[in-house]
């Protein structure tokens, strides 16, 4: 069964100076305040499209690497992704790094950073976000 999420922007103003918020529609979990300078330079409390992939592509890439884990036999106690997107103004995003550290009982450093190169390979937002330069860092706590 297929599902969709929702959300959506209102943007008042030009790019330099104006804002936006961002409204999460299908969970309902509030808005979130957007703005050039927040994606340019420092965030000041508010989010970024960039913020917002690295939120989904962490959380995504957890769900792919616990569940190939689990597949194997060796279920993870707790995993700890953190996902670095890059943008560079008047380019775009360059890049995105995922970091993760996990403790799984049972399994070496080459069967996790093995299992967590097939996650980021696998994982829908990865798979997704393909136009852009990937890497991995992976190792067991």
């Amino acid at each position: 069964m297929a599902t969709t999420r929702t959300a959506h922007t209102v943007w008042r103003g030009n790019l330099m100076e104006g804002s936006g918020t961002v409204s999460f529609d299908s969970s309902g979990i509030g808005d979130q305040a957007v703005s050039w300078p927040a994606r340019s330079a420092e965030p000041n409390g508010k989010t970024s499209p960039e913020e917002l992939i690295a939120a989904a592509h962490s959380s995504c890439f957890s769900m792919a690497l616990s569940n190939g884990l689990n597949s194997s036999g060796t279920p993870p106690t707790r995993l700890t992704t953190q996902a670095e997107v890059t943008f560079q103004p008047g380019t775009g995003i360059t890049g995105i790094h995922l970091t993760v550290e996990g403790e799984v009982p049972g399994l070496d450093e080459g069967a996790f950073a093995s299992a967590a190169a097939d996650a980021k390979a696998n994982c829908p937002v990865s798979q997704a976000l393909s136009g852009t330069s990937i890497t991995l860092s992976a190792k067991l706590a």
